[in-house]
């Protein structure tokens, strides 16, 4: 009997930390052994006591670790999207180059696109050029917003237009239509004014002759097409090559 009574008084200790979730080692441990350490009765300071912990494992602190990782804040963003954009606009940028690809988003001369630049191919008339206006008519194009900058005199863009008369042929500018030889073309009417209201230039009606190394450039597709009808011819120097459509829409 008296084996079996101190066999009740034996207890169980869980060698691991209160905040730990993991179990170790279990060990019987007689009362009399917990002379070598203070028991406290449980009261309301008893959640202060911890439990010697008999394994060498520790919690890691990922308090601290979390600690370092702090959000981006708004400089950041601002300057990761600058990055961004910049990359976004010089990566097509450099691939046109590369491939002398060009953007065209208006339909003045013809579908909207993407297309290649081709300098080894000669232009003729009805072929869609690339070509740089006169500085003087350029400027006018981008102060009222029909060009964009580009590389061309003026800081202008090359215009994207359809070769209709080459040296040696008669143009006639008329109110309601343009003829090349005496063939007049449909949607060719000059318009008075341009999108915005305001009067828009033209060269004098009648026929003339084109001069040498003179092209005019021309854009039926779309009536508010700005093209010869309203600046005159253009150098033939000034054309860059002819553009082969890769992808329309």
């Amino acid at each position: 009997m008296e084996a079996e009574r101190r066999a009740g008084q034996r207890a169980w200790v869980v060698g691991q930390d209160k905040e730990s979730a993991s179990q170790y080692r279990v060990t019987t441990v007689s009362p009399s052994s917990f002379r070598s350490f203070p028991v406290r009765r449980r009261d309301a300071r008893a959640s202060e006591w911890r439990a010697p912990c008999t394994s060498q494992y520790r919690a890691p602190n990922t308090a601290a670790r979390g600690a370092r990782r702090k959000p981006f804040g708004r400089a950041e963003r601002i300057a990761a999207a600058f990055v961004i954009g910049l990359i976004a606009l010089a990566v097509p940028a450099a691939l046109g180059r590369l491939f002398r690809l060009r953007i065209t988003l208006t339909d003045s001369a013809a579908p909207a696109g993407i297309y290649r630049l081709a300098t080894e191919i000669p232009v003729g008339r009805g072929a869609l050029v690339a070509a740089c206006l006169p500085a003087a008519i350029a400027r006018t194009g981008l102060a009222r917003g029909y060009l964009r900058p580009g590389d061309c005199p003026a800081g202008a863009e090359p215009v994207a237009k359809v070769i209709g008369a080459l040296p040696g042929d008669v143009v006639t500018i008329e109110r309601g239509q343009v003829a090349i030889n005496g063939t007049g073309f449909a949607d060719s009417r000059t318009a008075a004014r341009d999108s915005a209201g305001r009067a828009l230039p033209h060269v004098a009606w009648g026929s003339r002759r084109v001069a040498p190394g003179q092209v005019w450039l021309f854009g039926f597709n779309d009536p508010r097409s700005w093209d010869a009808r309203y600046f005159g011819p253009v150098p033939l120097e000034g054309v860059r090559g002819v553009l082969r459509p890769v992808l329309t829409w």
